[in-house]
């Protein structure tokens, strides 16, 4: 993880341990400093886990979650409200939650355990609800102590990103699971006992590399996209944004072309791009990857030739350890490049 985003996360900590309001609305945690610290580690992995998603699923993109674009606060006054940045924002507010709640069902936690409110309820025909459901209303409630508090700004930028947090937290929940065991004579399972899990996390960038896929512009007055006290402070992202949009990833501005460098908006350009090509058990859009990052941006793609180590004729040995030989192969990649006296690249087509 970027060391701006851990600056972020601390500061949001440092936040936290000084509003009593916080300390007000969360009383079912310990009162004093020690209670937020038991949680610091757990936020700070589950940031990361959400960056790392982010650098998985815009591997073969233009826009490839930069460490330059990790920073969850609009205060500076030069945070961009682009789809990108929704992306950003509710991948993290999603890890941060994720993290919380398998640590507090595991009983990491002293003050939090699974989730047993439903315990012997019916849940539908033949099953009820039991075992050790995940407790994602603690980890909610953590993750938006942690990451809203980053947020200081007052104006549409904020509200956006404060509705992305929430949007990234409700996807925790939409891709949770029920996993249910059999009772019965003779294994019949006549009635199934049921509990709810975290889905793998992998799932959960899926689903919100979806929602980024389609995410919504908001049209708003440009007076209300200035940093500062353009919007009133006592605006709600519920109250700002349609409540039929609640899970949905929200925008306020188009992209900018990430084909080209430019220092100013901290973009890197495509050139020296690795791509795929040719390449087996990749997606379709993975295959295209030399196309939209080169080809499209007013770049060529360059083959080069590497040579690759890797372990083969292994042999299992009585007992029980496996040898191998260490061989070398060359491997074909693929990256962009500028065409020979072109002299700089330009972007084609759509920014992303």
């Amino acid at each position: 993880m970027g060391d701006l985003f851990m600056l972020r996360v601390a500061v949001g900590i440092c936040y936290a341990t000084f509003s009593a309001s916080a300390w007000s609305v969360n009383n079912f945690l310990i009162t004093g400093p020690k209670a937020y610290l038991t949680y610091t580690t757990s936020v700070a992995l589950g940031a990361q886990s959400g960056i790392e998603e982010c650098k998985f699923q815009f591997a073969w993109e233009r826009w490839n979650c930069p460490e330059n674009a990790l920073q969850l606060s609009t205060h500076n006054r030069l945070r961009s409200a682009t789809r990108e940045t929704s992306f950003i924002h509710a991948i993290s507010s999603a890890g941060v939650m994720y993290t919380i709640t398998k640590n507090c069902s595991m009983g990491d936690f002293e003050n939090c355990g699974c989730d047993e409110s439903k315990n012997g309820k019916t849940g539908g025909h033949g099953w009820i609800w039991g075992g050790c459901s995940d407790n994602v209303e603690f980890g909610e409630r953590i993750s938006k102590l942690f990451v809203d508090s980053l947020e200081k700004g007052k104006d549409a930028r904020a509200l956006m990103n404060l509705h992305n947090n929430r949007a990234g937290r409700l996807a925790v929940r939409a891709t949770m699971k029920r996993t249910c065991k059999c009772h019965g004579i003779s294994g019949s399972c006549s009635i199934q006992t049921c509990w709810l899990q975290l889905a793998d996390f992998r799932e959960m960038g899926d689903y919100l590399k979806a929602k980024y896929d389609r995410a919504l512009k908001i049209e708003m007055d440009k007076r209300q996209l200035r940093a500062g006290n353009s919007a009133e402070g006592h605006w709600a992202p519920t109250e700002a944004f349609l409540p039929s949009a609640e899970a949905e990833l929200i925008f306020l501005e188009e992209s900018p072309d990430y084909c080209t460098h430019n220092s100013s908006l901290g973009i890197y350009g495509t050139e020296g791009r690795e791509c795929l090509q040719n390449s087996h058990n990749t997606s379709r859009w993975e295959q295209h990857s030399c196309g939209r990052l080169c080809t499209e941006c007013g770049l060529q793609v360059e083959e080069r030739k590497t040579e690759a180590i890797s372990s083969c004729n292994c042999k299992f040995q009585w007992c029980c350890t496996v040898k191998c030989d260490q061989c070398r192969h060359v491997v074909n990649k693929y990256y962009c490049t500028r065409s020979p006296g072109s002299a700089v690249s330009w972007g084609k087509g759509s920014t992303r």
